[in-house]
């Protein structure tokens, strides 16, 4: 057991034991059956509504992960778009793009899906204050032509397809669009699952949708409870009172039956940003010496408790593709071009990083051994997250630790790569400005989506790597809690889907 799971155990049966009472009479009974056949699934999720389920926001993506709200693509595992809504797409000029609406499709209010309300409906998302994430720095407009929706973008984009599958361009039906620009999803998608009832930032409920375009859903319904602690989400699937939980913490995983828990890999690295612009580690031989004192196993081990994936670079295994890439000739000579380090013994640095996620001052205290076992001099600084940030994109860290998306509302890292280590990046700690860097992402940038795109990401990543500037750490997991009697449920790491039409409870443990 390692040092932090052993500091974690303390009361935590007794808490487990509170958690389960406190949870009594939130979910429904197991084994509860519809009229229309197939049992319900009791889903305990993280976080409740914060912006009342609208598909602008960040809720959209509860909404994608019940199947109730569909977009009019998906991404495959390469982050490459597949058909939905749209039935197939063609690009007709560097700006515009072309989708043909699949026919056959109701909403879950009886109304049939047109073009028009596709159009309406992206439309809406554009007028939005604020916009949707996925349309920061995005001029989009979109007009229906017969059977199809015509999309323009100002700026030249390869990845329209792959904005359009972004949870929060769900299409839903003309009326939930208020003049008001509230939007209401219930009764408005068109999944396997009607959302029939909203209770506030306590559940939900959704009940299986008989019209659905596609395959039926095998379950009859779902029912959502939204559990904030960690703690009773994990009491409620040792004590059966649910059958699908969001998001085990690591510390609850050891009173969990090992069947019970799946572990997704996510884009998300935890990765040591190193000041270039000034400080001691404006010098490459610095930041060098900064690289090779980190262990990254002791780091997964100890803080993570061999619940995280040792990172080889700065996309980790939840893109498939990107280990692959590392294996080409001109990454490795990238990567043999990094300077060599130099002593640095007494050398003084700051290291900040933020309490908001549990495990990074935990981090921060191990890393701060390493770097001093290499003859650094570490000052911590250590506060929540809103009251540092500003700081650390000022520069004001020589180091900085970040757990850091990789893959953005797009399914395309792209934009966090230039956001965080371009000249021009709006989060680039590390204030990094390197024109192999720069003409690296430009040329990725430019590309469509698919093989050519990964390959010039995967370059972007070795010049970036070949500066120093940010020292991938590790790789994320999320646990994922299942119980017995579930099965065809969606482990996905970007977080859109979880209950799919597959999925099902019954007796018998699967």
């Amino acid at each position: 057991m390692s040092i932090t799971s052993a500091r974690r155990r303390g009361g935590l049966c007794a808490a487990l034991t509170a958690s389960a009472l406190a949870l009594t009479g939130c979910f429904a009974a197991p084994g509860t059956p519809s009229a229309d056949g197939g049992e319900r699934i009791r889903l305990a999720m993280l976080l409740p509504p914060r912006s009342g389920l609208s598909p602008f926001s960040d809720d959209a993506f509860k909404l994608s992960r019940w199947r109730t709200a569909e977009t009019l693509v998906v991404l495959d595992g390469n982050g490459d778009a597949q058909p939905a809504l749209a039935t197939g797409w063609a690009r007709v000029d560097d700006r515009t793009w072309r989708f043909d609406v699949r026919e056959g499709v109701r909403f879950h209010d009886g109304t049939e899906l047109t073009a028009e309300h596709v159009a309406g409906a992206l439309t809406a998302g554009t007028r939005a204050s604020p916009k949707p994430r996925i349309l920061d720095g995005v001029e989009l407009t979109a007009h229906a032509d017969g059977n199809a929706v015509v999309v323009a973008t100002a700026d030249v984009d390869p990845l329209v397809p792959q904005r359009l599958s972004s949870p929060q361009l769900s299409i839903l039906a003309p009326a939930a669009y208020g003049a008001d620009g509230v939007v209401n999803p219930v009764r408005a998608g068109t999944g396997p699952f009607v959302l029939t009832t909203v209770n506030g930032t306590s559940g939900a409920t959704l009940d299986r949708f008989d019209g659905y375009w596609g395959d039926p859903a095998a379950a009859s319904g779902i029912d959502v409870d939204f559990v904030p602690d960690g703690t009773a989400r994990a009491a409620a699937l040792r004590t059966g009172t649910a059958d699908v939980v969001e998001a085990i913490p690591v510390s609850q995983v050891e009173v969990l039956d090992d069947a019970l828990v799946h572990e997704v890999p996510m884009p998300r690295t935890n990765t040591l940003y190193l000041n270039t612009r000034r400080g001691p580690f404006a010098d490459p031989a610095v930041r060098a010496a900064a690289r090779e004192a980190i262990d990254r196993a002791a780091l997964a081990q100890q803080v993570y408790e061999g619940r995280a994936d040792e990172a080889q670079g700065l996309l980790g295994p939840a893109l498939p593709w990107a280990a692959a890439g590392r294996s080409d000739a001109a990454y490795a000579a990238a990567l043999a071009r990094r300077a060599q380090s130099a002593p640095v013994q007494g050398v003084p640095i700051t290291l900040g990083t933020f309490t908001d996620r549990a495990e990074l001052p935990e981090v921060a205290v191990l890393l701060e051994q390493q770097l001093e076992a290499a003859g650094f001099v570490v000052t911590q600084d250590v506060r929540q997250y809103s009251f540092i940030e500003s700081d650390a994109l000022a520069g004001a860290f020589d180091a900085f630790i970040l757990s850091r998306a990789t893959v953005l509302d797009s399914g395309d890292p792209v934009a966090y790569m230039f956001s965080d280590f371009a000249c021009a990046g709006s989060f680039n700690i590390a204030q990094l400005c390197d024109p192999a860097v720069d003409a690296a992402l430009q040329q990725a940038a430019t590309i469509e989506a698919g093989p050519q795109r990964r390959a010039a990401v995967m370059r972007a990543e070795a010049a970036v790597l070949a500066t120093d500037a940010a020292v991938p750490m590790l790789h994320e997991r999320v646990i994922q809690g299942e119980a017995a009697r579930v099965a065809g449920v969606a482990r996905d790491p970007r977080e859109r889907e979880l209950i799919t039409s597959a999925s099902a409870v019954s007796d018998e443990p699967r």
